[in-house]
């Protein structure tokens, strides 16, 4: 079966080759400034009178707050810092004040900010030490609703804040550890998931008048489930399960009688669905294998709206105006950063508000990603996403990346990735692995990692190289390993209990010790703190397992070089995972790098930063990988053990 399978690996890699060749011709280089010269930019939101519309972007080099005409024109900056960043949020319903979110320099404590009409802003939830999350506006537009856990650090009440006094009231404290998925029109009702394992969630409505909590999912077995919306009409709960399905679909509850229905399933999972405001309009996003597609029903003709066709791209973010007239989505692909489009939802005409991606690129030049699957260590396929030079000559074999993913539980999707392009612009194959424990791929996939991290996801991402020596375009002894978060621990798996299988590993913020990581997660995480210690291990009960799944308990092993990048505010993996292991590895005689963002948290958000971190890794691995070190590595053994 092994043989049979790797032979297939290779015909199909040996087909894919050569389809590819044609693609070959020179092109320019460009730098990591011309690539982060591209802006990001997300979130969008209407205007009152439907104008204009509110978005966020790193144009300044910082994310703040924009706001650009509905017929197109110059974007108008709004916020105007240049350290911690401002998301924008939305307008307030009948004036052009706006919310705003911002935290400190990554510490994830999110407070909720106004900023008035004449440009000055202030924090209405000035709470020390303590988060708020903007939920939605009321109905009535008359308050909102958010969360905070200022009350207690461990879980996220519900308060209702009025627009004229700004002080919040409780609506719903919250001693359970739910999760506030909807609240309906009429604010009569709450719904809440509760997290029991990664896998198993429960589902609840609340009623504020009779103050009474009801229990809608009573299950067997691990299936999850989520509320996402109510009916307009308040009489509905629309909520996910993957209920007797691989996948998640969405259900509805009638609140007056109790019965479900199946409203829509799909081949994938469904990620979410709403209403738009006055109900004419039902929004689905499916997770087809690894990009978004989205689908939008008239509920009054129960048609489906024909949305624009864009060549090598995908419609995200789909945001329908209170008049429900227009409709602005965001466009994205391997080749194309985010950016802006208005919908005239009764003309069926569209136009592009935005040019994201830096004029001196030309996106032909750029790499499109290919979806391709893998026979792992035991058979099982893995799906993973295939970037592949343009420049590389027939017969030639480069090095290559093999990318690892956050979470865990994440997945690596179709989207712009400015470090991708940029490392495959200078001649790096990059494979993005979804290996196994990767959501998207229904919940029997998800679960095959669950008190096995290290192990065999790993061991899904060694034998990636057996897809790439088939590909034929390969060197498979220059071949790295890069993630980050959940994906920066992998590469230090790699490199502690598989030493020899990659030529040197980048870590971006990744765990070294699971035992401490576990038992310092902020506070506010103490509803998933059980299903975590589920799928990890419990640091008490379990803490030779996750002793034994630690790089830095076994960092002795590590022969290859090591580049470490780390946020110092970063509140889910502490600065010290990255501090002792490059201590630790030091202690080898490795060669190892590391940097430290004073001003970053989880994730690199300021461009300066940005441009030094991926500068470095390019250095790096033109080093290790190209220059004469890593062709001394590439003498050595360098398979899989």
């Amino acid at each position: 079966m092994r043989i049979y399978q790797i032979v297939v690996s290779i015909f199909a890699g040996i087909l894919l080759w050569g389809c590819s060749q044609k693609e070959y011709r020179e092109l320019p280089q460009y730098t990591i400034e011309q690539f982060l010269n591209t802006t990001t930019l997300f979130g969008s939101s209407f205007s009152p009178d439907e104008q204009r519309i509110l978005f966020t972007s790193d144009r300044s080099g910082v994310f703040n707050a924009y706001t650009i005409a509905v017929e197109g024109g110059e974007p108008q900056q709004l916020t105007f810092s240049d350290s911690t960043s401002f998301i924008a949020i939305s307008f307030f319903p009948n004036d052009n004040r706006i919310l705003l979110r911002s935290d400190n320099n990554g510490d994830e404590i999110w407070h909720i900010f106004l900023r008035e009409e004449d440009g000055s802003i202030r924090d209405l939830t000035p709470y020390p030490g303590a988060r708020a999350l903007f939920f939605r506006w009321s109905r009535d537009e008359q308050s909102f609703f958010f969360t905070s856990n200022k009350r207690d650090s461990r879980y996220m009440d519900i308060y209702e804040m009025d627009l004229n006094t700004f002080q919040p009231v409780m609506v719903y404290q919250n001693d359970e550890g739910f999760l506030l998925g909807a609240i309906s029109n009429n604010e009569r009702y709450l719904a809440f998931t509760k997290p029991i394992t990664t896998h198993n969630t429960e589902l609840y409505l609340y009623d504020r008048q009779n103050r009474q909590l009801k229990y809608l999912s009573p299950h067997e077995g691990d299936v999850k489930y989520f509320p996402v919306t109510f009916s307009v009409d308040s009489r509905q709960l629309y909520y996910l399960t993957d209920e007797g399905s691989e996948f998640t679909y969405l259900r509805r509850y009638d609140i007056s009688n109790g019965q479900t229905e199946t409203v829509e399933k799909a081949d994938w999972d469904i990620l979410y669905a709403y209403f738009s405001h006055k109900g004419r309009y039902r929004v689905l996003g499916v997770n087809n294998d690894a990009r978004t597609e989205i689908r939008i029903y008239d509920t009054e003709t129960g048609k489906p709206v024909n949305l624009p066709r864009l060549p090598n791209a995908d419609i995200s973010s789909v945001h329908i105006s209170k008049s429900e007239k227009l409709m602005t989505f965001y466009v994205n692909g391997s080749r194309s950063p985010n950016n802006l489009f208005v919908f005239d939802l009764e003309t069926r005409r569209y136009k592009k508000l935005t040019e994201s991606l830096n004029p001196e690129i030309d996106p032909d030049n750029l790499v499109d990603a290919r979806v391709v699957r893998y026979p792992s260590f035991d058979g099982l396929k893995i799906p993973a996403l295939l970037y592949k030079p343009h420049q590389i000559k027939p017969g030639e074999k480069a090095p290559a990346i093999v990318w690892v993913h956050g979470g865990p539980g994440g997945q690596s999707r179709i989207r712009y990735s400015a470090l991708i392009q940029f490392l495959v612009n200078h001649g790096y194959v990059v494979l993005a692995v979804n290996n196994r424990g990767s959501s998207g791929y229904g919940k029997t996939f998800y679960k095959l990692d669950d008190l096995k991290h290290g192990e065999d996801d790993l061991m899904d991402c060694v034998t990636a190289k057996n897809f790439l020596a088939s590909t034929g375009f390969t060197d498979t002894s220059r071949v790295a390993i890069l993630g980050g978060s959940y994906g920066g621990y992998m590469v230090l798996a790699a490199l502690t209990f598989r030493p020899t299988a990659f030529a040197a590993g980048v870590d971006l913020f990744g765990i070294s010790n699971w035992v401490r990581t576990l038992k310092s997660i902020p506070p506010w995480w103490e509803a998933y703190r059980e299903a975590l210690y589920q799928e990890m291990g419990d640091p008490e009960k379990d803490e030779e397992y996750l002793y034994s799944i630690s790089p830095l308990f076994h960092a002795e092993n590590i022969r290859r070089p090591l580049l470490v990048l780390q946020g110092a505010n970063d509140p889910r993996v502490l600065k010290t995972e990255s501090d002792e292991i490059v201590e630790a590895v030091r202690k080898n005689g490795v060669p190892v790098e590391y940097i430290l963002f004073e001003d970053e948290g989880h994730g690199f958000r300021k461009k300066e930063n940005q441009i030094k971190g991926y500068k470095a890794i390019l250095q790096f691995l033109e080093k290790y990988l190209k220059t004469g070190a890593g062709k001394t590595l590439s003498q050595e053994n360098t398979s899989d053990e």
